[in-house]
């Protein structure tokens, strides 16, 4: 996989980081506006969305603050890939909800443990987080001292969550597809980051990917 040099002043950029701060800002008000509908629901119910209404936000702010690229995958497929696994799996959300108690708690479980996993992870990715994969700096704090993609792992235990809500064959499938999206985003990252940020070599050899003792 080839990459490409940004320049350091690039339209293209700002214009991607103006549409995507707002696309999550409208994302976090209307789970606002569902939470201010919702007042009776759970309280598991409604401290999940608060998490997400949350880290929808800290997301737009991310976008919108992060620092100029040194470099980003080049081609289609990357892009791709990152739109994919960035908004397939809450599609799910439309196949409807089961009544059943245990697969509605194990779901809130599930939600807000990859929430909350993913707030600790972003406030360490900071201001190189990114969808395309991109190249900023190398990350070695919190979760990332352990693996490499923590991000995507909690991402992972969030849409099983989702998934737990709606268990119907078809959202399995969507699951599976999006965990092999996700593979692929994680072989597009390393790419660029080995070839763009000669510290992150020493990095990768002492750290699993995503499940430590298993990959």
């Amino acid at each position: 996989m080839s990459t490409i040099a940004l320049p350091k002043t690039s339209s293209y950029d700002r214009t991607m980081q103006l549409f995507g701060g707002m696309w999550f800002m409208l994302l976090a008000l209307g789970v606002a506006i569902k939470i201010g509908s919702s007042a009776h629901d759970p309280w598991p119910s409604l401290l999940s969305s608060v998490c997400l209404a949350v880290f929808y936000v800290l997301l737009a702010l991310l976008v919108i603050t992060r620092p100029p690229a040194k470099a980003q995958a080049n081609g289609r497929l990357p892009r791709i890939a990152a739109f994919v696994g960035t908004y397939m799996p809450w599609t799910i959300a439309f196949f409807g909800e089961t009544d059943k108690a245990l697969p509605n708690l194990a779901s809130t479980v599930c939600v807000l443990i990859g929430m909350i996993m993913m707030l600790v992870t972003i406030r360490h990715l900071g201001r190189s987080f990114s969808l395309v994969p991109q190249a900023r700096n190398v990350v070695q704090t919190g979760p990332y001292r352990w693996i490499k993609h923590p991000l995507y792992l909690a991402e992972e235990i969030a849409v099983l969550g989702v998934v737990l809500r709606s268990p119907t064959p078809l959202t399995a499938v969507l699951l599976v597809l999006h965990i092999g999206v996700q593979v692929c985003r994680i072989y597009y990252e390393e790419d660029l980051l080995r070839r763009n940020c000669p510290e992150y070599s020493g990095y990768e050899a002492s750290r699993w990917r995503v499940i430590p003792y298993v990959w």
